[in-house]
C-alpha cells in the first residue's frame, strides 16, 4: 500500500494535510477536534507579542459565487486574539494528547530584532515542531508596517529571517506573499538568510466588488470596506504557479496552499513541488470532516498510479512546465466536431467570428472548420454547451 507518511526537515508527518494558519486554528479546543478527525498537523493562527492589539471589523467575510457554488472567499480577519501563554499551554496540551501530530507556530512581530527574537525564544521552550514566519498577511497588518509590508521587501524579509535563525531551535518556514512581481526573488532572499523551508501562498489581495443597487461594497462595514485576502478555488492557479516557480528556483521544503478543496487539488500541489499542503477556506466552508475523503482519495490515487508515497509524485508537474519559446508550434490542434452531439446552436461559430479568426462556419446543418483560417486556439471547445468539440493535432 502507498503511504501518506513523509518526513520534512526531520519532522515526521503522518499525512501531508495541515490546517493553515487561520480561523480553523484559532482555538486549542478546535485543533483538538481536527486532530481527532485525522488532520496531520496544524499551523496555529498567527501569534503576536501580547501588546500588539487586534481589533476586528464586522462583518469580515464575503464570498464569490458561480450560481450556487462558492468559488472565492475574501476576508479582512486579523491575527490571534490569544496571549502567548495561552498558546504555550495549548501546544503542550496538544502534544501530550497527540504526540504524532505536527504543530507549527505561526508568528509575527514588528520590524524589531528584540520583538522577533523574544517570541521565538519563548516558543523554543514548547514542543512545537517548527516556526512559520508570517511575512504575507495582506490586510490590516501592512498598515502597521508588518505582514505583507515585510514580505514584499526582499531585504527586510532576509533581515528578519536572519534574526529568527540566530535564536531558533526549531526549523523555520517563511510564508510568502503572492502579491509581488517576482516571488522567487523573495524566496531566494530568505533562503540565503538560512530559512529552512518555505510556505506559499498567503491570500491574494483583492476587492470583491460593489452592490450596484446601493453602490455599497459587498463586504460592507457600515458603508466602507478595505482590500482583503482572497482565497478559495479562484486563487488555486496562482498558488500552483507560485509553488512551481519557487520549486524551480529552490530545493527547500515547501508547504503549498491556496484554493485546495479536494485531494485532487492537493495532488496537483505536490506534483508542482510541494512537500505537504495546508488547507483553510474549504474547512471554513465545510468543516474539519473534509479530511476523510482527502486522505482516502490521495492514497487511492497514489496506489492507482503505482507511487509508493507522496515523494514519488512530487515535482512531476515540473517535467511539463516550460518556457513559451520551447512549446511545440506545429502541427496545430484543430477542432474535431462530433456531429452527433452537436446541437447546431452556432455559438462556436459566433465566438470564433468575434474573437479574431472566423474559421468556423455552419454549413448545411454542420459545423465546418476552415483550416486555412484556424489557428488552433482551442476556444471553441470551451464555449460549446454540448461538449461536441475537442482539439487534436
Amino acid at each position: 500500500m502507498a503511504t501518506l507518511k513523509t518526513n520534512i526537515l526531520g519532522i515526521d508527518f503522518e499525512n501531508p494535510f495541515l490546517l493553515a494558519s487561520a480561523p480553523p486554528t484559532a482555538l486549542i479546543e478546535s485543533i483538538d477536534i481536527a486532530f481527532a478527525m485525522g488532520w496531520g498537523g496544524a499551523v496555529l493562527k498567527t501569534i503576536t507579542p501580547d501588546d500588539l492589539k487586534m481589533i476586528e471589523a464586522s462583518p469580515r467575510y464575503i464570498v464569490l459565487k458561480d450560481k450556487k457554488y462558492i468559488i472565492g472567499f475574501q476576508n479582512i480577519e486579523l491575527l490571534s486574539h490569544h496571549t502567548i501563554k495561552y498558546w504555550c499551554d495549548g501546544i503542550k496540551f496538544l502534544k501530550q494528547k497527540y504526540p504524532t501530530k505536527v504543530i507549527i507556530a505561526s508568528i509575527m512581530a514588528p520590524v524589531n530584532k528584540k520583538a522577533w527574537q523574544d517570541i521565538v525564544k519563548t516558543f523554543n521552550n514548547t514542543p512545537a515542531d517548527a516556526f512559520e514566519l508570517n511575512f504575507s498577511c495582506p490586510h490590516g497588518m501592512p498598515e502597521k508596517g508588518i505582514g505583507m509590508a515585510i514580505g514584499t521587501d526582499a531585504e527586510i524579509s532576509a533581515q528578519i529571517t536572519n534574526w529568527v535563525k540566530e535564536v531558533a531551535q526549531k526549523p523555520v518556514f517563511v510564508k510568502l506573499s503572492p502579491n509581488v512581481s517576482n516571488i522567487t526573488a523573495i524566496a531566494q532572499a530568505v533562503e540565503n538568510a538560512k530559512a529552512d523551508g518555505l510556505a506559499a501562498i498567503n491570500t491574494v489581495q483583492g476587492f470583491m466588488g460593489l452592490d450596484l443597487n446601493t453602490l455599497r461594497p459587498m463586504l460592507d462595514v457600515n458603508g466602507k470596506t478595505t482590500y482583503g485576502g482572497c482565497s478559495g478555488p479562484m486563487v488555486r492557479p496562482i498558488g500552483l504557479r507560485c509553488v512551481s516557480q519557487i520549486r524551480q528556483a529552490s530545493n527547500l521544503p515547501i508547504l503549498g496552499m491556496g484554493g485546495i478543496s479536494s485531494w485532487e487539488d492537493a495532488a496537483q500541489y505536490i506534483a508542482a513541488g510541494a512537500d505537504a499542503v495546508q488547507v483553510c477556506t474549504e474547512v471554513m466552508l465545510n468543516g474539519y470532516k473534509i479530511i476523510a475523503p482527502m486522505l482516502k482519495g490521495l492514497q487511492n490515487y497514489l496506489e492507482e498510479k503505482g507511487f509508493a508515497d507522496i515523494n514519488s509524485l512530487k515535482n512531476k508537474a515540473l517535467e511539463v512546465i516550460t518556457m513559451h519559446k520551447d512549446l511545440q508550434k506545429t502541427p496545430l490542434a484543430y477542432p474535431q466536431i462530433n456531429h452527433e452531439k452537436c446541437g447546431r446552436c452556432g455559438k462556436c461559430v459566433n465566438i470564433c467570428m468575434e474573437s479574431e479568426h472566423q474559421a468556423l462556419q455552419l454549413n448545411e446543418g454542420n459545423i465546418v472548420v476552415d483550416k486555412a483560417k484556424c489557428v488552433g486556439c482551442g476556444l471553441c471547445q470551451f464555449v460549446c454547451p454540448a461538449g461536441a468539440i475537442c482539439n487534436k493535432s
